[in-house]
C-alpha cells in the first residue's frame, strides 16, 4: 500500500475563519472591485467595501430573524450574486450554509430541508416558493422563506430592514466567536445512487481548501484576474473556487444563463473559468460540427491535431519541431484565435473538476493556449484534494496532493485520503460515516494510481466495475469518455454486467444531429428515434466504437452498442445537476434497450 503526504505550507490558527476575508479586504483594500454583479445584462462594479456591507446587512438581518450558531439555513437557487452575499452572510453569524440545486425535485428539496432542519430558506423564484409552500407541513423546523428574486420583496432588502433593529455590538460577538473548527456548511451529495447524504464541512476544511489551492496555482489566484462563475454554486467546486477566489481579491462575476456564455465571455473578459469536462467536451465538440457544416471539416481536424501535437511537444525535452511551429502559427491565425476570441480573448487557464477531462481534451485546449489544470475531489474533500499546478502538471492525471493533505492507494486499488481538506462524517448518519472513513482515511469509492512523481491518475468508480460472465474487470469511465469524443454523441454508458461480453447505450447530440441530416441526405424533421437503425446513423457511432476500443484490451472492447432514441439529460433524471450519468436510473429506465443488445441475432 503506497502512501504520500504533504505538509501543508501554510498556517491555519483556531481562530481562523471562511468570513475574515470579508473585513481584511473592507479594511485593506476597499475600493477593490471585488465582485461584478450582472443586472438587467449589464455588469455592474462591486467594491469590497459593498460586499461587506451588504453582507453584514443581511447578517444582522438573519440575527433579527433569529438564527443561531449552528443552526443550518437553506439557499434554493442558480449561481448569482446574492447567493455569495447569502453564503458569506450565513457563515458570519455561525449558521451552516445548505445549497440546494435549483433544479430540484420536490422530494429531493423535501429531503433536504426536512433532514438538516433547515430554520429559513431563501428561495430564488417564485416557483421554488410555491414548491416549498406545498411541503411545509413535513418541514416543522422551517420558519420563514425569502424571496432572493421574483415578484415579492427581495430578500436582500427585507434583511437590511429587519436587521436595523439590531446592535452592531451583537453581530460582531457572533463573528469574534468564530473558530476554524466550527462547521460552516451541509453539502447534500447528488449521487448517482441513493438518497443524498448531508456532508458537514468545517471553516477549516474550507481554510485547507482555499490555501492549497492558493499555494497550488498562485498566479490564477491573484488580484487582477477575473473569473467567472457558470456551474450551480450548490455544487462544491464552483462554491470553492469562488470563495478562494474571494480570499486573493481574484474579481468574480455569476451567471447560470448557460446559453449565453459567449456572448457573456466577450462583455465580461474572464482571464479564468472553471468547469466540468462535459463543457469542454461540448465546446469542442461544437466547433468540429460547425466546421463540418461550413465544409472546413477536414481543415478544423488537421488544426485540432496539430494542437495536440504542440501541447504534446511541450513535455519532451526537444519542443516542437521547425514545421510544427510553423503548422501552429498558422492554424493560430485560422482557427486557435477565434476559439480563444469565443472565450473572451483573456481567458488563458481553466480549473476543471468533477469528473475525467481525458488527456486528448487538455492537449487540445493547451494547444490552443488555454492551460486547464485538471483536479480530482469529492464533497467529502472540500473540492480538489488534488490538482495540477501552474508551473508542474501532467495530461492525463488529476495532479498531485494539496498541501496538508495524505492519499493511499489501498490493495484493491482504492483511493483513500485523509488530510486537511477531508470532511469528518455525514449528518446524523453514523452508520454512513463509519462505512466511509476507517482508521481516519475516507474511502473515496474511486480507483487510483500514483506514479513515481507523485501525480495521480483515476482509473473509474470501484462500484461501477463492470464484471463479464468470463470474470473480466471492465471499468466503463475510459470507453465513455472516448466515446464522448465524437461530435455526434451526448451521452454513453458502458454495460456488461455478468454478460458474456460489453455493450453500450448511446444518445446522439441533439445540436449535432441536425447538420448530420443535412450532410447525409436525411429529412429534417426525421428524429433520432426514426433513424435509429439507419445504416449511415448506425456507421457513424460504429467509427466512434472502434476508436474507443483502440485504448482498451480486446476482452474490455464494445461489441455491440444501441442507439436510443432520447439524450440523458438533468429534467428526466438520467443526469446529476453536474452532468453525470445516474446508471442505476438509465439502467431502470432503458433495461429493454441493454436486454436488446444480448439478444441473440
Amino acid at each position: 500500500m503506497r502512501e504520500l503526504n504533504v505538509p501543508a505550507s501554510f498556517p491555519v490558527g483556531k481562530n481562523d475563519t471562511i468570513v475574515a476575508a470579508v473585513f481584511e479586504h473592507e479594511r485593506d483594500d476597499p475600493d477593490y472591485v471585488i465582485y461584478q454583479r450582472l443586472s438587467d445584462g449589464a455588469w455592474t462594479d462591486v467594491t469590497a467595501k459593498q460586499a461587506a456591507a451588504q453582507i453584514r446587512s443581511a447578517a444582522l438581518g438573519l440575527i433579527a430573524e433569529g438564527v443561531q450558531a449552528g443552526d443550518r439555513v437553506a439557499i434554493l437557487s442558480a449561481t448569482r450574486y446574492e447567493w455569495a452575499i447569502l453564503d458569506f452572510a450565513i457563515l458570519s453569524v455561525g449558521a451552516l450554509t445548505v445549497p440546494i440545486y435549483e433544479t430540484s425535485s420536490a422530494e429531493q428539496v423535501r429531503w433536504v430541508l426536512q433532514d438538516s432542519g433547515a430554520v429559513l430558506l431563501f428561495a430564488e423564484t417564485d416557483a421554488h416558493a410555491t414548491l416549498v409552500a406545498e411541503l411545509v407541513g413535513d418541514l416543522p423546523d422551517l420558519r420563514r422563506v425569502f424571496h432572493i428574486d421574483g415578484s415579492g420583496p427581495k430578500a436582500l432588502d427585507q434583511l437590511t430592514e429587519s436587521g436595523a433593529s439590531v446592535d452592531p455590538a451583537e453581530y460582531q460577538q457572533r463573528v469574534d466567536a468564530l473558530r476554524a473548527d466550527d462547521p460552516a456548511t451541509l453539502i447534500y451529495t447528488s449521487g448517482t445512487t441513493g438518497r443524498p447524504k448531508g456532508c458537514q464541512l468545517t471553516h477549516s476544511n474550507l481554510i485547507y481548501e482555499t490555501r492549497g489551492a492558493k499555494a497550488s496555482c498562485p498566479t490564477l489566484l491573484q488580484k487582477g484576474e477575473r473569473l467567472l462563475v457558470f456551474l450551480p454554486l450548490a455544487h462544491v467546486l464552483a462554491r470553492a473556487i469562488t470563495i478562494a477566489a474571494f480570499q486573493n481579491k481574484v474579481t468574480v462575476g455569476f451567471t447560470s444563463d448557460i446559453k449565453n456564455l459567449v456572448p457573456m465571455f466577450s462583455v465580461f473578459k474572464p482571464t479564468l473559468v472553471v468547469s466540468v469536462p462535459r463543457v469542454f467536451e461540448k465546446v469542442y465538440n461544437t466547433a468540429e460540427q460547425n466546421a463540418a457544416n461550413d465544409g472546413k471539416g477536414k481543415i478544423f481536424a488537421v488544426a485540432a491535431k496539430t494542437a495536440v501535437e504542440w501541447s504534446e511537444a511541450q513535455d519532451n525535452r526537444f519542443g516542437p519541431s521547425p514545421l510544427l511551429r510553423v503548422k501552429h502559427a498558422v492554424f493560430d491565425k485560422l482557427v486557435y484565435g477565434k476559439l480563444r476570441a469565443a472565450l473572451g480573448g483573456d481567458c488563458h487557464a481553466s480549473i476543471s473538476g468533477g469528473a475525467p477531462l481525458g488527456a486528448r481534451l487538455c492537449h487540445f485546449y493547451r494547444g490552443v493556449g488555454l492551460n486547464i489544470y485538471e483536479g480530482y475531489g469529492l464533497t467529502e474533500t472540500s473540492a480538489a484534494i488534488t490538482v495540477n499546478r501552474v508551473g508542474d502538471m501532467k495530461v492525463g492525471t488529476v495532479g498531485k496532493l494539496l498541501p496538508g493533505n495524505s492519499m493511499r492507494i489501498a490493495e484493491d486499488g482504492e483511493l483513500l485520503v485523509q488530510g486537511g481538506v477531508v470532511f469528518d462524517g455525514y449528518w446524523h448518519n453514523e452508520q454512513a460515516t463509519n462505512d466511509a472513513i476507517s482508521d481516519g482515511w475516507f474511502h473515496t469509492g474511486d480507483l487510483g494510481d500514483v506514479d513515481k512523481d507523485g501525480f495521480l491518475k483515476i482509473v473509474g468508480r470501484k462500484k461501477e466495475l463492470i464484471v463479464t460472465a468470463g470474470g473480466k474487470n471492465v471499468a466503463p469511465a475510459v470507453l465513455e469518455d472516448q466515446l464522448r469524443s465524437h461530435p455526434l454523441i451526448s451521452q454513453a454508458m458502458v454495460v456488461g454486467d455478468n454478460q458474456p461480453f460489453i455493450g453500450a447505450l448511446i444518445t446522439i447530440d441533439p445540436e449535432a444531429f441536425v447538420g448530420w441530416k443535412q450532410r447525409n441526405g436525411k429529412a429534417a424533421g426525421a428524429t433520432v428515434g426514426e433513424l435509429a437503425n439507419d445504416p449511415d446513423l448506425k456507421a457513424e457511432v460504429d467509427v466512434a466504437v472502434k476508436q474507443a476500443n483502440l485504448v482498451v484490451s480486446h476482452a474490455e472492447s464494445i461489441r455491440k452498442f444501441r442507439i436510443l432514441p432520447v439524450d440523458f439529460t438533468e429534467e428526466t433524471g438520467e443526469l446529476t445537476p453536474t452532468l453525470k450519468v445516474k446508471r442505476k436510473v438509465v439502467a431502470e429506465k432503458f433495461a429493454d434497450d441493454i436486454d436488446a443488445i444480448y439478444q441473440k441475432d
